[in-house]
C-alpha cells in the first residue's frame, strides 16, 4: 500500500483549520492567511514567534497580579517597548494583514494587530475578545470592575463618551440619530473568530478588487467560501472574477451557483445576463 507523504496546500491546510467553531484556531487561522502570498511560509513558526512574546511578558507580572496590573503591563509591552502600531503610512498595504509581516515590522491594521494583542491577553488569562466596531475593529477585556476598550490601532483606552463620538458619523450615515439610537452595548458585542478571519479576507478582498488584482482576489474569494460555504454573494464575487481573468467555464459554475441560492438579491437580472454573455462567448470561440 502505497502512503501518501503530500504536504497539504495552503487552501487544504485552511480548510482543515475553519472546519468548526468549537476551539477555533484563531491565531493559526490568521497566520494561515499569508501562505497565499507567502508560499514558503511556516505557520508553526509564527506561532513560536508569538509564543516567545507571551514568554518575555510574562516574566515581567508577577504569578498573583490583578487583572487590571496584567492589562497595564501587556499594553506597556505590546504598544510601547515593542512598539506594534497601526500603519498609518500605507493603511492598504496586504502586509498589513499578513501576522508574519506585522510580527516582523510592528506595523498593521486595527484587526491583524488585534489577533495577536489578543493572543498575548489570553495567554495572561485575561478575557480579552474582539469587537467588530464599526468601521474600526477593538479589543475589549471583562475586568473584576468593569470592561476595558482598547483600540489597538493606537493603545487608547476608549471611555464611553469617546466611543459614541466614533459611532456618530456611522449612525449619521444609518439614520440611527434622534428618532432611534441604538445602545452603545450593542456595537461592543464580541465578534466570533469565524467572523474575524472573514473581515480580515474581506478587507484584503476590497485592496486587490481595487487594484484589479484577479488571481490574488480569487485566492482570498476561495478562502471565503471555504469560511462561509452559504455566503452566496462570494461564490458571485468570485465567478465575476474569473470573468475578468478570461475563464469563463469557471465563473459560469460561480455565477449559477449564485442564481441558484440568491433568488431575492437585488442583482440577479444583471448577474443573469452576465452569464448569458459567458456562455455566448465560450460558445463563439469553441472550434466549430
Amino acid at each position: 500500500m502505497k502512503i501518501s507523504l503530500r504536504a497539504p496546500t495552503p487552501l487544504e491546510f485552511f480548510t482543515a483549520l475553519v472546519q468548526s467553531d468549537e476551539h477555533f484556531p484563531l491565531l493559526e487561522a490568521a497566520a494561515s492567511l499569508a501562505q497565499d502570498e507567502y508560499p514558503e511560509l511556516d505557520v508553526q513558526q509564527v506561532l513560536g514567534e508569538v509564543d516567545q512574546l507571551l514568554a518575555r511578558l510574562k516574566r515581567r507580572i508577577a504569578p498573583d497580579a490583578a487583572p487590571l496590573q496584567c492589562l497595564r503591563v501587556l499594553n506597556q509591552f505590546f504598544f510601547r517597548d515593542l512598539g506594534f502600531g497601526g500603519n498609518v503610512n500605507d493603511y492598504y498595504d496586504p502586509d498589513n494583514s499578513y501576522l508574519n509581516a506585522v510580527l516582523r515590522t510592528r506595523r498593521g491594521i486595527p484587526i491583524s494587530l488585534a489577533v495577536l494583542w489578543m493572543e498575548l491577553a489570553q495567554g495572561l488569562g485575561l478575557s480579552a475578545r474582539g469587537v467588530g466596531f464599526p468601521g474600526h475593529f477593538m479589543v475589549k477585556v471583562n475586568l473584576p470592575k468593569g470592561q476595558v476598550v482598547i483600540d489597538p490601532f493606537s493603545g487608547q483606552s476608549l471611555s464611553r463618551e469617546e466611543l459614541s463620538e466614533r459611532l456618530e458619523p456611522y449612525q449619521r450615515r444609518s439614520g440611527l440619530v434622534e428618532d432611534f439610537e441604538a445602545p452603545i452595548g450593542l456595537y461592543l458585542q464580541a465578534t466570533p473568530p469565524r467572523d474575524m478571519i472573514a473581515r480580515m479576507l474581506r478587507n484584503l478582498k476590497e485592496i486587490h478588487k481595487t487594484q484589479q488584482d484577479w488571481p490574488r482576489l480569487i485566492a482570498v474569494q476561495d478562502r471565503l467560501i471555504i469560511l462561509l460555504p452559504q455566503a452566496w454573494g462570494e461564490y458571485r464575487d468570485r465567478g465575476l472574477a474569473h470573468a475578468s481573468l478570461g475563464n469563463a467555464a469557471q465563473a459560469v459554475l460561480d455565477l449559477e451557483n449564485y442564481l441558484v441560492h440568491a433568488e431575492e438579491a437585488f442583482d440577479i437580472d444583471t448577474v443573469a445576463d452576465r452569464v448569458a454573455e459567458l456562455r455566448r462567448a465560450k460558445n463563439g470561440s469553441a472550434p466549430g
